[in-house]
């Protein structure tokens, strides 16, 4: 056997050179081999001769296409060469067929390829001939005559062509020859021949032997024993009409249908002439299964499932013989050809699946092999398939085996993400069949969508005062991707907020989109924080998008109100000074303070929180204005101790206090002095009494130019009030006038008795007011009107704003 072998591969190294030379030249690639090489045996170096380069072979998937059937070869994607990769025994694979070949395809991609190949498997005379049974029995009778011919049972030697059976030799007697016929024209069939006439009496018994041998080199053989048993006289054999039938059936017929009835006659008489019908010798045990013979009437019916694709053909060996004494035979075949019928679906089979597929692919792109194949033959046999649903997928049938499955148009995941592809085959049959087969192709996402927010701005409010460290707000960004398409990433673009880094400020967790406070934030020094957030994902090359917060910083009550007006000369109590001579409704003093705050937080109520007589004064719970309620009697203490407090409209409120000590005086002079102190601030006061030093050491000629001046403008003041309105001896008079915030002021260093007082607000909306006090008697007694709340237009006066204060340019001065 290793001699063989060897031999054996000797001879097939020199034929796949020659016939793949050959092959090469005339086009087609073809592979010459013996069966039964060792696995990893050297068939071809498919790559060069398909003329593809071996080091782009690894980089561009050099493979062969799996397909239905066992996979017998490999490729080394390193080299190229084609290589054995399973025990390959030709008689399994094709069976008797004179020519065994292996077809198959390879594939390459970037860009996709498909080939073609085929490898020839040659047979090896591995086989030697072998009978059914080791021993075979003839009866013959004495009186056949010479020439009688019997045909013996073949030998099976699974090789073919010349390492099948060629020959038989008998080994020699004086009774019987062998005469080999031909059969089919390519299988040969011994038939022992008689050269004499039998005698029972002489002889009874002969054994013969019988070889058989195939056409190999060297030859092998197989041996069986032939007992011939010498009947007596019978001499009439049946005779069929003809020596072969042919009869055509139609696959799937129902068991039990007509296939031919044969009919065999006998000469003889009685129970030499009975003939009776069965398989011959050479009838396999499937065929026995597929069909029945009557062994009376001749009939041979259907007794299995017909199957053309199984086998479109069948040989029967049908004998008869007689029930003579002696029983002689004769036989005839039956050749039954199959007729193929549409009785196989089509067979839709993917091969090979390239999912997932990446959404940017260009149209074109191959998706999958698929394989398509009807057992039928004929226009029953013939496909045509397409894509049933609407899906953006085409196929493409140019390929002699596989129908190949392309994109039509670029693919997008976020619209769909998964396709299931319906293919559908029909074949041309009457009626047609059909098969369709559901493909999942999956969508591979890229990074081509960015991130975005919900809205292009939000807005936060904050709550001054809050904790360092806590959250204040949060931003979500949406991405349709996935996996680190989709992975977000947010961060605050560097920016200045109050000439300070943003990050001062606030800062963002990088993955949930929460923002933190990084200080204590204080409304009345901060009232909006701008910041810009930019979310970007985690794909390549990365996407990004921004968005604008806004924080807006809410009030909250934590400044108490602080007194501006009147400010204490010393300590914290404030002393002012009234006529004992003042009636209801006079001007004793005006407090005012402001608040840090806004809104509620900073709009100041007052109140009289206590006063010695509480009888005598009140105060404006808007404005802070202290006046009288009645007039300053004799009885009432020389000082009053009045506490004003003012709070705010927080939650909860706050408040500030001041203590006002006011002192009656008797004469004029003395009120009118204590007037203009609790007019001014302490700087005035201060300025004042600098400028009297100043004026006392001038020249009289400068002495003089101002005496003429003042008198002048006091001449002209008089004379614009001569028309007011006056009662009781009294004149009561005043005229609102606008002008800016300001306070008129007179030289304090002439005794000269003023006529008016003017009041001034310490806002832009505030309204100057004039007090004239006039006097009928000449003495020093003065009154004083006092406004109404409404102009004389009609307009009501607006209150002043909640953070009203009163500055040291805006009091009351007199003129």
């Amino acid at each position: 056997m290793k001699r063989y072998r060897h031999h054996w591969l000797l001879t097939w190294i020199l034929l796949c050179w020659v016939f793949s030379f050959w092959d090469l030249i005339s086009g087609q690639i073809r592979y010459l081999i013996p069966e039964e090489l060792q696995v990893g045996a050297f068939v071809g170096n498919i790559a060069v001769d398909l003329g593809l380069d071996v080091k782009e072979l690894k980089i561009r998937s050099f493979r062969i296409v799996p397909g239905p059937t066992k996979q017998f070869f490999d490729v080394n994607e390193n080299n190229g060469n084609l290589f054995v990769k399973e025990r390959i025994d030709r008689e399994q694979i094709c069976g008797p067929s004179a020519v065994c070949i292996l077809s198959l395809e390879t594939m390459i991609a970037n860009p996709f390829s498909l080939h073609e190949a085929e490898v020839e498997i040659l047979d090896i005379n591995d086989n030697e001939p072998t009978f059914s049974e080791s021993s075979m029995r003839l009866d013959i009778s004495e009186m056949a005559a010479p020439g009688t011919s019997n045909p013996l049972e073949c030998a099976h030697d699974p090789d073919v062509g010349s390492n099948s059976v060629q020959s038989y030799q008998l080994v020699e007697n004086d009774y019987f020859s062998l005469d080999v016929q031909n059969r089919n024209g390519n299988e040969v069939m011994p038939v022992l021949v008689l050269k004499r006439a039998l005698d029972r009496e002489t002889i009874s018994r002969h054994m013969l032997l019988l070889i058989a041998e195939d056409g190999g080199d060297p030859a092998r053989s197989g041996t069986a024993e032939i007992l011939i048993i010498v009947k007596d006289a019978n001499d009439n054999f049946p005779q069929f009409s003809q020596s072969v039938y042919r009869v055509n059936v139609m696959e799937n017929m129902p068991i039990g249908s007509l296939v031919i009835k044969l009919n065999a006659t006998d000469l003889d008489d009685g129970s030499n002439g009975e003939i009776i019908y069965s398989f011959g010798r050479q009838t396999s045990d499937r065929l026995r299964d597929l069909f029945n013979v009557d062994y009376k009437t001749g009939e041979i019916t259907i007794n299995g499932n017909l199957d053309h694709e199984e086998s479109g053909m069948f040989e029967l060996n049908i004998q008869a013989h007689d029930s003579g004494a002696a029983s002689i035979s004769s036989y005839c075949h039956v050749l039954v050809h199959v007729i193929d019928m549409n009785d196989n679906a089509p067979e839709i089979t993917v091969s090979t699946l390239f999912t997932p597929v990446p959404e940017d692919s260009e149209p074109g792109t191959v998706v999958a092999l698929i394989g398509a194949t009807d057992k039928d033959s004929g226009d029953n046999g013939k496909l045509n398939c397409q894509v049933a649903n609407d899906v953006p997928f085409h196929l493409d049938a140019s390929s002699k085996k596989y129908l190949t499955l392309h994109t039509q148009h670029h693919l997008d995941r976020e619209n769909i993400s998964r396709y299931e592809i319906t293919i559908v085959c029909g074949d041309l049959g009457s009626p047609g069949l059909t098969s369709q087969k559901i493909i999942v192709v999956e969508v591979s996402d890229i990074n081509d969508n960015s991130p975005y927010f919900s809205q292009p701005l939000y807005t936060a409010h904050v709550m001054e005062n809050n904790v360092i460290g806590a959250s204040i707000f949060s931003v979500t960004a949406f991405d349709p991707d996935l996996d680190q398409n989709s992975d977000l990433n947010y961060s605050i673009v560097p920016s200045q907020v109050q000439t300070e880094s943003v990050f001062n400020y606030v800062h963002i967790q990088s993955k949930k989109g929460i923002i933190f406070s990084q200080r204590s934030f204080d409304y009345e020094s901060l009232k909006q924080i701008l910041i810009w957030v930019v979310v970007t994902d985690s794909g390549q090359p990365p996407l990004s998008s921004n968005v604008t917060v806004e924080f807006i910083i809410l009030d909250q009550n934590d400044n108490a109100p602080v007194i501006v007006h009147p400010l204490p000369h010393y300590g914290s109590i404030v002393t002012e000074t009234i006529s004992r001579s003042a009636e209801p409704g006079y001007l004793v003093a005006k407090v005012s303070a402001k608040d840090a705050d806004y809104g509620q937080n900073a709009r100041l109520s007052y109140q009289l929180i206590h006063a010695t007589n509480r009888g005598l004064f009140t105060i404006s719970q808007d404005t802070g204005e202290i006046w009288t309620i009645r007039g300053i009697m004799s009885k009432d203490s020389t000082r009053e101790r009045l506490v004003v407090g003012v709070k705010d409209h927080g939650s909860p409120p706050l408040s500030a206090s001041l203590t006002i000590i006011l002192s009656l005086a008797d004469n004029d002079m003395e009120k009118l002095t204590d007037a203009n102190d609790s007019a001014q601030e302490p700087t005035t006061f201060a300025d004042l009494s600098i400028y009297l030093v100043i004026c006392l050491g001038v020249t009289s000629s400068t002495f003089l130019v101002i005496v003429i001046l003042l008198a002048v403008k006091v001449y002209k003041g008089r004379s614009r009030f001569e028309s007011h309105d006056c009662y009781l001896g009294t004149c009561h008079c005043f005229e609102t006038r606008n002008s800016l915030n300001g306070i008129q002021k007179a030289s304090r260093n002439l005794e000269i008795v003023p006529n008016y007082v003017e009041v001034f607000g310490g806002d832009p909306l505030s309204q100057t007011f004039r007090y004239d006090t006039c006097s009928s008697s000449g003495t020093g007694k003065r009154h004083a009107m006092f406004p109404k709340i409404d102009n004389a237009s009609g307009r009501k006066v607006k209150q002043p704003n909640a953070d009203w204060h009163f500055s040291q340019a805006n009091r009351a001065e007199l003129n």
